[in-house]
Parts: C-alpha cells; structure tokens; sequence
C-alpha cells in the first residue's frame, strides 16, 4: 500500500499512527504544513524506515507565515521530498494568491539550484497559476498534483508537462474526481489519504485506508485489484529512482 500525501503530524495520537503503518506495512509520505513541523516529523517517524518526510510550507498558511519559506530554503539541500507546497485559490485564501506565488515560485527556484526535488503540489482554485510556475521552472523536479481538481484541459497541460498525480478515496467518490482520474497516464497514478482531513462519515482516514482507493483504480481502470496494487507500487518505485 502506498499514501503518497499523508499528514501523520496532525492526527491525535501520531505515535500510534506510526506504529501501525510499521506493522501493516504501509509506504506512507508524511507531508509538512510548515518548515519547522518537518524536524518533528522526522524525529517522530525515525523508527519507520517507510515512513518518507516532505518539507513543506502550506498555501493556506503562507498569508501568516510566509516569512518562513527562507528556512524551508534553507533546508531543501538536505529533503528529497518537498510537500505540501502550491497554491490555493479557494476563497478563503484567494487574497493572498500574489503571496502565495511569490513563494511558491521561490520554493522551485532553490529547488531547481538542487538538481530538482520530488514535490507534493496542492493546486486547489488555482490550477492553471501552479502550472504556470512550474513550466517556468523546468528544472525544479517532478510535481506530484495532490488531488488535483481542475478542468480536463487543466489535466491535459499538466499531463503534457509530465506531472504525476496521487488520488485518494474522497476524490474517487465523486463524479468529477472519476473523470479526471479515467483520464491520468496509469504510470504517473498514486495513492494518497490526506489523513486526517480527508474522512469517511465522521472518521479520519489513516493512512492503511488507502487500500479504498485501489479499490475505485480498479473499477476505474476495469483491471484486478491485484493488478492495480502493481501499477501503483511500480510508479511508486519509478519515481523514486528518478
């Protein structure tokens, strides 16, 4: 099993989250809300070795913290993965979008001077202005579109760019979600929870709950779910290479 966009930090009891990704053998990667919320996040899964820790620095909370984007800069030397990263354009935080690209567009600036990172990208309200930073910064890594919600031209700039995706239970739930998912290259599909703020009914979805994904990829793509599980972990293994 593998969630790709995971925030094991926030649940209530994180330490008890770890242990069972350890025991049901889960390949989690544990994004960030913020740079300092990474060191944390790195000490609390240290004894998960396939526990991965992105460094991040939420949209939502660049109008409050965006001073802190030069020490997630600073840091991006030592992570291989940057997430949650992006824009959002939804109304709440639609004020702060010229913020938010500022930012942004920093963030992959230090990373293309690294050689390019792996990167978690939340794009919600604001699809077109995260691909426009990202064909600016070619050399910036592989963008990973975290329940990715724009248009189907949206999809297929993003897909010409040659972004990945990572798709959760909740998005595959609703029509719109199925529609853009049916149209993703099967080689650059992941799975993801966005536990603990993605739910079913009232529960948080942990990170094993993934396996709810497979499930609608399967009937999605009309394959096994055995089948699905292969695809998935082979991209997994791919990217990681990359």
């Amino acid at each position: 099993m593998i969630d790709f966009h995971c925030h094991v930090d926030l649940y209530p009891d994180p330490e008890a989250v770890v242990i069972q990704v350890r025991e049901r053998d889960v390949d989690v990667l544990a994004v960030t809300t913020t740079p300092r919320a990474w060191e944390g996040t790195r000490i609390l899964v240290s004894k998960a070795p396939r526990i991965k820790v992105a460094l991040g620095l939420h949209p939502e909370l660049v109008a409050e913290r965006h001073v802190e984007v030069e020490l997630l800069c600073s840091a991006i030397a030592e992570a291989k993965y940057l997430g949650e990263i992006g824009l959002d354009g939804s109304p709440p935080h639609r004020h702060s979008l010229d913020l938010q690209t500022r930012v942004f567009n920093r963030i992959l600036q230090v990373c293309a001077t690294h050689g390019g990172r792996i990167m978690t990208v939340h794009s919600r309200g604001a699809s077109s202005l995260v691909l426009d930073a990202l064909e600016s910064h070619p050399k910036s890594g592989t963008a990973v579109l975290h329940w990715f919600s724009g248009t189907r031209r949206e999809l297929n700039r993003a897909i010409a760019l040659g972004c990945w995706f990572s798709v959760g239970p909740v998005m595959l739930r609703g029509a719109k979600g199925r529609s853009l998912v049916a149209e993703m290259p099967h080689e650059r599909v992941l799975t993801e929870t966005d536990g603990p703020f993605a739910q079913t009914g009232t529960c948080p979805l942990m990170p094993w709950d993934v396996n709810q994904a497979t499930v609608h990829l399967s009937q999605l793509w009309n394959i096994s779910i055995p089948d699905t599980n292969v695809i998935v972990e082979n991209n997994f293994k791919k990217l990681l290479i990359s």
